[in-house]
């Protein structure tokens, strides 16, 4: 199976270090992304494919960051800039692209609602009223597989990527308050219609 992030990945570590190093962490991404892959157990093929193609090849470069000559901190640092700078400004473009479309909040409130009710990878409740619909969640995927490949600090930035990606759009309001990768009981979204 292809992983698209892999290119992305590259590209980000030869950008950030010298050529040998970037070749280095990047070589040992890979290693670790194929036995964090060949250890998947009890998941479905829809987490299985989320966790290949999204989670474990960001988990992987964090630690093969953490494998490297790099500090904690400056791991932590270049994940940062990576999950920000890449991850959450391209998906924040892509809703900015979205919110152009007629009748945009009324089309992805449904949209949303129908998938965290059908998909496997949260376990959340949902309510929603005309201008607003709020989804908790009480299990998330990428906060479990943070947990199980042992570096539960790493989900913070997922979560950042959330705030980034739905922060300042024209149409979609967001809002939350605490979330499982800071350490709480769960992630309470709010979406609302601006």
């Amino acid at each position: 199976m292809k992983i698209k992030q892999q290119n992305q990945i590259k590209k980000f570590l030869l950008e950030e270090f010298e050529i040998d190093k970037g070749n280095e962490i990047f070589n040992k991404q890979e290693e670790i992304l194929n036995e964090i892959i060949i250890n998947i157990k009890g998941k479905s093929k829809n987490q299985q494919k989320t966790l290949i193609q999204t989670i474990l090849p960001r988990i992987a470069l964090y630690k093969a960051m953490l494998k490297s000559d790099l500090s904690n901190d400056e791991t932590h640092k270049y994940m940062q800039k990576y999950m920000m700078d890449i991850v959450a400004k391209q998906k924040h473009l892509s809703m900015v692209k979205m919110e152009k479309i007629p009748c945009f909040y009324f089309l992805y409130s449904k949209i949303f609602l129908k998938v965290v009710q059908k998909t496997d990878l949260w376990e959340s409740t949902q309510e929603h009223g005309k201008d607003y619909f709020n989804v908790t969640m009480h299990k998330c995927l990428w906060h479990t597989a943070c947990k199980e490949n042992g570096c539960e600090e790493l989900c913070c930035l997922f979560c950042d990527v959330d705030d980034v990606t739905y922060g300042n759009l024209k149409k979609l309001g967001f809002s939350r308050t605490k979330t499982l990768g800071y350490g709480k009981d769960c992630c309470d979204f709010h979406f609302y219609k601006k």
